[in-house]
């Protein structure tokens, strides 16, 4: 019986890590919200600014579409009222979901399967944006 009892304990030590792997989350979609940002200088393209200005807060509505994933890898769009830019992100055996458009970085992470917060951080020669949006997932 012994013998069987290992046999048993090494099966079991082989499957667990395939039973702790979990598949990544759907992102694709349309997901909707409304950032809160600290901007200074000339910003970006989505929020107003002026060489030399000193921080200030903005605000803008975005929409953020995800058209294709393959497992934890995808990419899309990432539009304001005033430009739209393409992105290309990874999701983190943690959860944790990253993503990269043209000047600047985006960590962000599911607060519920249709919530999403992402936070953005751009640095150039002429201005900064350090900014966070709650993005809802659009039926």
């Amino acid at each position: 019986m012994r013998k069987w009892s290992w046999i048993f304990t090494l099966a079991t030590l082989v499957a667990l890590p395939a039973f702790g792997q979990s598949a990544f989350p759907d992102l694709r979609g349309t997901w909707k919200g409304q950032s809160e940002s600290v901007v200074s200088g000339t910003a970006n393209p989505h929020h107003d600014g002026t060489p030399g200005s000193p921080p200030r807060y903005s605000s803008a509505p975005f929409t953020f579409v995800i058209d294709k994933q393959d497992g934890r890898r995808f990419s899309g769009t990432f539009s304001s009222p005033r430009q739209t830019e393409s992105v290309i992100g990874v999701i983190s055996e943690t959860g944790a979901i990253y993503f990269v458009d043209n000047d600047g970085y985006t960590f962000a992470h599911l607060l519920a399967p249709n919530r999403l917060e992402s936070c953005y951080l751009q640095i150039s020669a002429t201005g900064r944006v350090a900014s966070c949006t709650e993005f809802t997932k659009q039926p």
